[in-house]
């Protein structure tokens, strides 16, 4: 299993871990990940009481050995001409030139890391699962080099780099979004499988989503909006949070979901949170990153959210009603496709990024609406759930078990 640099590529992943153990108790599964996510991942597992560390000897019955590989991420922003990098110079000369530079080192560290590792006939897997993004394209290269046969996910409705440059030789190319029919025949290896998430995502009861306000100490009687821009966080939607979240608080309890990365430069929205005895008593939570998701936004009424295909696939699964923000510039701009699908199909309200932060009064007006109206709410969320693809963990390692004895003969 190799997965990392992003929570979208890790917890799908570790769901299908679970369903492989479910189906092959005895099955020696090694997961992969960068330096940045590893603690994560052996959270993760040492949950799922499958903790193996860097060669340490595993607690009786476990099975997955989590393992640290170097990779390099390669800054590349869509739509920016010559002229927007010279605008922002001082995100291009760090996030450009430096994290380049350092991206490639990180690269060329990932070749070595896997080739000494798989170099030995004896080490090499019978199978590899390749969970998209920079973490997957130097295990696959290698990979490729030393024929052990790879499996590819791609979450998204446009497909990474990465997995562009891996699916040729990939025994199967799995997709968390439908596949035109003409795509399918000019490439049978594609399947539609679904995005994985883990069985704690599942539609919520009225019940059940005011005994979760009630956990996280909100007012259980008032409309909860939770807003995240994963785990890394999201800047634009912090600071448009930060401008709306007065008259926001006048119509309903608020979650924040900061980020890692941005929420430093939030703490000051603390003042809005006040505790008396371990007792909330403001309408107004915020966090780094909850490790809950799947109960912090089960509770809300409203989410907004970007739109990783991820997170949209543990919504759908939530049976929640969401505004989709997509974050433009990224490579291939997919998580505009993303939600310019969801949106054409009424199954989520989708803002413009740019439209957000000329005017963030949109987001609130968005939220007012939906606020508002139950039924509206309540439309956008079975919508929603009737896009999920259940299933797709399981149906993921189905297919890895089923190569990897194909191999293994």
């Amino acid at each position: 299993m190799v997965g990392g640099g992003s929570g979208g590529h890790i917890t799908p992943a570790v769901a299908v871990v679970r369903e492989i153990l479910e189906m092959r108790p005895r099955a020696q599964i090694e997961f992969w990940t960068d330096f940045k996510y590893f603690k994560n991942v052996t959270k993760l597992c040492t949950e799922l009481s499958l903790s193996w560390v860097n060669g340490r000897e595993p607690r009786k019955g476990t099975s997955v050995r989590v393992r640290r590989i170097l990779a390099g991420k390669f800054h590349r922003y869509s739509g920016w001409k010559l002229s927007t990098y010279f605008k922002h110079f001082d995100v291009t000369l760090k996030d450009i030139i430096i994290g380049n530079i350092l991206g490639f080192l990180g690269f060329i560290g990932g070749i070595i890391i896997s080739f000494f590792r798989l170099v030995r006939p004896s080490n090499r897997p019978d199978i590899i699962f390749l969970k998209g993004g920079y973490v997957s394209l130097p295990v696959g290269l290698i990979a490729k080099l030393f024929k052990i046969p790879y499996i590819i996910h791609e979450s998204d409705a446009v497909a990474g780099l990465a997995n562009r440059l891996l699916m040729k030789r990939a025994k199967k190319v799995a997709f968390g979004m439908p596949i035109p029919d003409d795509t399918k025949k000019a490439h049978p290896n594609f399947i539609w499988t679904g995005i994985p998430v883990g069985a704690e995502y599942h539609a919520v009861t009225e019940s059940r989503v005011r005994s979760l306000k009630k956990a996280f100490s909100f007012n259980e009687n008032k409309p909860l909006v939770v807003i995240t821009g994963g785990s890394q966080g999201s800047e634009n939607l912090n600071e448009a949070t930060r401008i709306i979240l007065p008259e926001l608080l006048k119509i309903a309890s608020v979650g924040l979901v900061a980020g890692r990365s941005h929420y430093e430069e939030m703490v000051d929205l603390k003042r809005y949170e006040n505790w008396d005895h371990a007792k909330l008593e403001s309408d107004f939570r915020m966090w780094e990153f909850n490790t809950t998701m799947n109960e912090l936004m089960g509770a809300a009424d409203v989410v907004v959210s970007r739109a990783g295909a991820t997170t949209i696939a543990e919504l759908a699964s939530l049976k929640k009603a969401v505004i989709l923000v997509p974050f433009e510039k990224l490579p291939g701009s997919h998580q505009v496709r993303n939600a310019e699908r969801l949106g054409d199909l009424n199954a989520a309200v989708v803002l413009n990024d740019a439209d957000m932060m000329k005017a963030p009064t949109k987001l609130l007006n968005e939220i007012r609406r939906l606020i508002n109206s139950p039924k509206l709410r309540a439309s956008l969320a079975t919508r929603l759930h009737d896009e999920a693809r259940s299933g797709a963990a399981r149906r993921l390692a189905e297919l890895i078990i089923e190569e990897a004895a194909a191999n293994g003969k």
